[in-house]
């Protein structure tokens, strides 16, 4: 794929995730709570969480007309989303009550991951030339 290419199906997949983050999270907690919602009763934490991802989607916005100019936010994005992914797959097997996770919220950050860091450039070759 060429570099110009993958910049633009890198700009399409950061608006993307970043609609997800800021429209789609809080009605898939309402939605699906069972993998999408921690805890089974009413919990403070949800919200701040959908606050913190959809304020990252508002900055994932703004990345998308200068994906290059942002890389740290991007590779921010892609390992947070590892890590995140990581320890609520791990909770997730340690308590059953959760096991909704592991094929809601879990896998989903573990795609905006891959998706992210494969159309990332990553020589300098790249970035200068784009």
């Amino acid at each position: 794929m060429s570099n110009d290419t993958q910049i633009f199906y890198l700009r399409i997949a950061l608006i993307v995730v970043g609609l997800i983050f800021i429209l789609g999270i809080y009605p898939l907690t309402i939605l699906w709570p069972s993998g999408w919602a921690w805890g089974h009763e009413h919990s403070h934490y949800a919200m701040m969480i959908v606050g913190v991802y959809a304020t990252l989607g508002v900055f994932l916005l703004i990345a998308s007309r200068d994906p290059l100019g942002s890389r740290s936010l991007i590779w921010f994005t892609v390992w947070s989303s590892v890590v995140h992914g990581a320890i609520m797959a791990v909770e997730s097997i340690q308590d059953p009550m959760e096991y909704g996770h592991l094929i809601g919220d879990v896998p989903a950050l573990l795609v905006v991951a891959i998706v992210l860091a494969m159309l990332m450039p990553r020589s300098k070759m790249a970035t200068a030339s784009a």
